[in-house]
């Protein structure tokens, strides 16, 4: 694709009324990757009918691996929890002054820093609920991750919500060309399927494995990102372009602690 900033991430209020709610400007210029607001809304809202439950006002949520804290805002701002929107290489002070533009405080959201992979500096049980938007696949791969390094923060009985980005069947032992046009067999390391995820969390105790599925935003997600004019989004368009689509996927995997 070959379109200016000024047609990125169009949204569609009618299927994302709380996407729809951000600028136009501002969700080109915080998106890191398919359209996260999307993503996040189609996996708590889908989440929600599969539950029967939903985020409640005024709980307490760890947005996990939050980068630019657009998917933070969007759930402080249009779900009402109490976010803390966690990454490790954003700055919380940039952070901090975007949620303030956007009309939260720091009552309602709160950004910091710290490495997922070893650990959060919360008190045990801390949140009612965990989302994370395409970044679990960065620090969650590794055996025992989900057990000792973040159900220990998660209520009993409160969920998990992960959108991650996938391949439609694991392709690790031949790649195929159009995903090295824009990838190194490093980075498709942290592409997995959804059969490779559900291997990596079943034996995980004290876990249930509510629902895995595929999210269906997951072309237009993309399209958003691709239309946007900046380095990253440019050198993602080869792939795509070549047809690499038909092999990825959007997983939604949504965990009760038990």
């Amino acid at each position: 694709m070959t379109q200016n900033a000024s047609s990125c991430a169009t949204t569609t209020p009618a299927r994302f009324p709380k996407s729809a709610t951000f600028p136009q400007h501002i969700v080109t210029s915080k998106i890191m990757g398919p359209n996260p607001l999307k993503l996040c809304e189609e996996l708590l809202d889908s989440a929600a009918v599969i539950t029967g439950s939903s985020l409640e006002p005024g709980s307490v949520v760890l947005d996990l691996g939050s980068g630019s804290g657009i998917t933070s805002c969007l759930l402080a701002r249009e779900y009402g929890v109490r976010t803390f929107a966690v990454d490790l290489w954003s700055d919380p002070a940039e952070n901090m002054r975007f949620f303030e533009q956007m009309g939260l405080t720091n009552r309602q959201i709160c950004p910091l820093k710290a490495d997922a992979s070893q650990g959060l500096p919360f008190a045990s049980e801390f949140f009612d609920a965990v989302v994370s938007i395409d970044s679990y696949n960065y620090f969650g791969r590794e055996p025992g991750y989900l057990e000792e390094r973040l159900l220990p923060y998660v209520k009993t009985g409160g969920l998990l919500y992960l959108a991650i980005p996938g391949m439609v069947k694991d392709l690790h032992h031949d790649l195929p060309p159009e995903l090295l046009l824009s990838w190194t067999p490093e980075q498709l390391e942290y592409m997995r399927s959804m059969e490779w995820w559900r291997k990596l969390i079943s034996p995980t105790p004290g876990v249930e494995i509510v629902a895995m599925y595929k999210l269906t935003c997951h072309d237009e997600a993309w399209a958003d990102w691709l239309a946007c004019e900046n380095d990253y989004a440019r050198g993602d368009r080869a792939s795509m372009e070549a047809g690499a689509g038909t092999l990825l996927n959007s997983l939604a995997i949504v965990l009760r602690k038990q």
